[in-house]
């Protein structure tokens, strides 16, 4: 009877250990996807903004059409990129990545109109979009952090096993894009 009572137990103590690991599996990929949907937040928030800056700065900038349909037509593009459930994370970066350029020209463009500078309307929406571009930073970090965290968990032994077994896939960080890694030239 004794061995009986051993082999339940060690039974039991791998059961325990099962149930404890898929549970922190599942736990670890419901926040890298809380996190991921964090970053669609911020997205959609910077969307909402980018027509109301470009309708503001249309009045100042009538021979600036061209700036203004390009960052249209970026902020058109990544939301398709957004919106399509199918879009690999390498397509959601390209798009956003080039409507963080668009953006960044249409404001280097805006330097040249001292009274658009001037404008409260379009200063608070400049602020806006900065401090939602910081957020957006931020989320991504989150998400980074917590792709590392789950990755880690289904890569090392034995939580691999189970992994494996229950097919848990790994998760792609967002890196920056070739451009933002390029050196910034200072000249004076």
């Amino acid at each position: 009877m004794g061995i009986v009572y051993i082999i339940l137990i060690v039974l039991a103590i791998v059961a325990v250990w099962l149930i404890a690991t898929f549970n922190g599996l599942i736990r670890s990929k419901n926040q890298v996807d809380e996190a991921f949907s964090d970053i669609d937040v911020q997205l959609k928030r910077r969307y909402d903004l980018i027509p109301n800056l470009v309708e503001t700065v249309k009045g100042y900038m009538s021979h600036e059409a061209g700036t203004l349909e390009k960052v249209t037509a970026a902020r058109a593009a990544a939301m398709s990129v957004h919106d399509d459930k199918n879009a690999t994370l390498a397509q959601r970066e390209q798009a956003e990545n080039m409507l963080s350029n668009t953006l960044k020209s249409l404001f280097a463009v805006t330097e040249s109109y001292p009274d658009l500078k001037a404008s409260q309307n379009f200063l608070q929406l400049q602020d806006e979009l900065s401090d939602t571009e910081n957020k957006i930073q931020a989320a991504r970090r989150f998400y980074n952090s917590n792709v590392r965290d789950f990755n880690t968990k289904i890569q090392v032994f034995p939580t691999n096993m189970i992994a494996g077994m229950l097919k848990f896939a790994k998760y792609d960080f967002f890196q920056a894009s070739e451009g933002e890694k390029q050196n910034v030239k200072v000249q004076f």
